[in-house]
């Protein structure tokens, strides 16, 4: 099953502000989503039922996977000491 993946507003603006080389480890990693977004590797929230993080180098992806509508939606993408505040 493929899942589309939206990127918010704010998450649309994370992602311009980022490096180069970041911003392209970031969209790999946002492809793969498409397929399995829960490989290992990405770890659930706590305190949260339906939200995910998944590393990228010194960023985090931040997002929440919809299984009934196959739709993951991306919250943050920020450095890691920025992203969960």
């Amino acid at each position: 099953m493929t899942y589309r993946v939206k990127l918010t507003p704010r998450t649309i603006k994370e992602r311009k502000r980022l490096d180069p080389q970041i911003r392209k480890r970031v969209d790999k990693v946002l492809l793969s989503l498409k397929l399995h977004p829960k490989l290992s590797g990405i770890k659930k929230l706590s305190g949260s039922r339906h939200d995910w993080r998944i590393r990228v180098g010194d960023y985090r992806i931040i997002y929440e996977v919809d299984e009934e509508s196959s739709l993951i939606t991306v919250w943050r993408i920020a450095h890691r000491r920025e992203v969960y505040r």
